[in-house]
């Protein structure tokens, strides 16, 4: 036998949503291992998880500031892109072009030619190129850097005329913005601040499967509360808190890992909110489909976490010739708070600059909770 008490008809009442949340806040602090998972877990797991991280990626796109607009900085350019490594998928016309593309994290890196390049090439000393990378991804920097050297001097050496000399006759200099040494810590706690805080949203699934577990959901369903008071109330519970542990974990980065923090903070937690719901949206869904806590924990951890250190551009370049790549790290809540968090911290844009990111989150933390609305039902089986 199914009891149905919702009514279409009655409104939403702010006043039975803000008793849910109470409800859950009081549940949070007062049970020690939900208190911890909301709050100073995503503070602990960054302090641990910085030490741990660093790969190596193979491929680059780069910006080409040519100034010289010779054949010979033309055939070099060829050289350089001939194979798989590097790719020239942006023209600058100055500074400010390069800036922009770096930012918006279009390129990893910019080949800046200057003039007088294609004469100094046949000159007695070597040629001078620009390398100019952005620092806040050091992965990617320090391999661009690698993979441009490695491969200007290949090509140098094919330009010289005959006889060719052993001594190299292109010089590379490189240049690190937002990151000038190119510390590892300093790009990699920004976007390991995105990983960590999917853990409120694991809170979430496991708060909502729990009352299953223990037939509390029951007694709420005997009283005039309706689904989307519930929805909004636990997800509001579960925000609030997860704001708090993102404050926690800017502190551990800014304080202990000495990270620089160039944006604004309050853009950051408002960010951070969009965040939160994107991932509290996918645990909406998942919620609904399991019913036990030890299941919503497998699968949040394996749809949202595990896949966030490896697929959402944390370590490795995300690979935008695979349009299965693209796809996978679009659908990471992850990726786009990547984004934001290292362009906060190391670039300190503002909110024009990430509004791509941030209208994404915000349409998955919608899309998420209109679904996990529509799959509630309040119903005693």
């Amino acid at each position: 036998m199914s009891v149905y008490r919702e009514s279409i008809s009655l409104p939403m009442s702010l006043r039975r949503t803000f008793a849910i949340a109470l409800k859950e806040l009081r549940h949070i602090t007062r049970d020690a291992r939900t208190l911890f998972l909301v709050t100073a877990s995503p503070a602990f797991m960054l302090f641990t998880f910085a030490y741990v991280f660093s790969f190596d990626v193979n491929h680059a796109d780069l910006a080409l500031l040519d100034l010289d607009k010779s054949p010979a900085a033309r055939e070099y350019v060829a050289g350089l892109t001939a194979g798989d490594a590097l790719s020239v998928i942006a023209d600058a016309d100055d500074y400010a072009d390069v800036d922009r593309l770096l930012v918006d994290g279009t390129v990893d890196a910019a080949l800046v030619i200057p003039p007088g390049f294609g004469a100094a090439l046949h000159g007695p000393h070597p040629a001078q190129v620009q390398a100019v990378v952005d620092g806040s991804d050091t992965i990617a920097a320090g391999q661009a850097i690698a993979m441009l050297s490695a491969a200007s001097q290949s090509v140098a050496f094919e330009l010289q005329p005959l006889p060719r000399q052993l001594s190299p006759t292109v010089e590379i200099h490189s240049r690190a913005w937002y990151n000038p040494t190119l510390e590892s810590l300093v790009s990699m706690v920004p976007g390991l601040l995105g990983v960590v805080l999917s853990l409120p949203a694991l809170a979430l699934s496991l708060g909502l499967t729990r009352e299953k577990e223990l037939g509390t959901l029951e007694g709420l369903f005997a009283t005039p509360m309706r689904g989307i008071e519930y929805l909004v109330g636990k997800v509001g519970a579960y925000v609030l808190t997860g704001v708090g542990s993102a404050l926690l974990a800017w502190l551990v980065a800014v304080a202990w890992f000495q990270v620089p923090f160039r944006g604004d903070l309050l853009l950051l937690l408002l960010l951070t909110v969009d965040y939160l719901l994107a991932s509290m949206g996918l645990s909406l869904i998942v919620s609904h489909w399991v019913a036990s806590q030890q299941t919503a924990t497998f699968i949040v951890l394996m749809a949202i976490f595990v896949p966030s250190f490896f697929l959402a551009g944390l370590i490795d370049s995300i690979d935008r010739e695979s349009p299965q790549s693209l796809l996978t790290a679009w659908a990471l809540p992850t990726t786009h708070f990547i984004t934001i968090s290292r362009a906060l911290f190391l670039k300190g844009v503002g909110l024009a600059s990430l509004v791509a990111p941030s209208l994404t989150l915000l349409g998955m933390g919608l899309a998420g909770l209109l679904i996990g609305l529509a799959l509630f039902k309040k119903k005693i089986a």
